[in-house]
């Protein structure tokens, strides 16, 4: 039987909390790969689904003109400027079992933000976090199978095959075979350009072109 995604989920922020535990004062004002996001920053937008209630968060998006990106921007930057690093990471322990997700989305969307936005934040500072493979299974799945149109428009799918190297898993339908560790081909296809490098096949630049 599959494991719980909610389970997943949980076990993911409690792992994160433990890699940022050995992050430096000064690497919390690193960039990370977020564009204009510190590592704060990123930390800080992880913690958003109980620091920032839903009537609260539409009414910014009401007011950022409809605009989720820029609301989540803003959100993101004012629970840094509110919560240090410590308290951010304390956070993700604290709310590891926290179910909230967001509309008509389920427990791979908060799943996908905690692998994606950990990436985010440890790669540039020459670290990872080592996520479980049933995790990394299934957020690639979702991200892959079409279901996370937000983060992946369909059209960034089309014809093309995912193949991490080390988890025993396809998933796409196509002629263009994309390949690699599974880290990196879950931050290409978020749009991450920065992990196309590690990546092979015919289906990469296929891929590179449409991010």
């Amino acid at each position: 039987m599959a494991a719980d995604p909610f389970a997943l989920l949980a076990a993911e922020r409690r792992r994160l909390a433990e890699a940022l535990d050995d992050l430096a004062p000064d690497d919390w004002d690193q960039p990370s790969l977020c564009d204009g996001w510190s590592a704060h920053v990123v930390a800080a937008h992880l913690n958003l689904p109980w620091e920032v209630s839903a009537p609260t968060f539409l009414l910014g998006v009401v007011r950022a003109r409809g605009s989720i990106d820029r609301a989540m921007d803003r959100f993101s930057r004012e629970v840094a400027d509110r919560l240090p690093p410590e308290a951010c990471v304390q956070g993700l322990r604290d709310h590891a079992d926290h179910r909230f997700t967001p509309p008509g989305a389920g427990p791979e969307a908060p799943l996908t933000d905690v692998v994606v936005h950990g990436d985010d934040l440890l790669r540039p500072l020459g670290r990872s976090v080592d996520v479980a493979e049933e995790a990394s299974a299934v957020v690639l799945s979702w991200l892959a199978g079409g279901s996370a149109r937000l983060l992946v428009p369909r059209s960034r799918l089309a014809d093309l095959v995912f193949e991490p190297t080390d988890l025993d898993l396809r998933v796409g339908a196509g002629v263009g075979v994309v390949a690699g560790p599974v880290r990196s081909v879950i931050g290409a296809l978020v749009g991450r350009r920065s992990h196309l490098p590690d990546l092979r096949g015919d289906g990469v630049a296929v891929l590179a072109g449409r991010i």
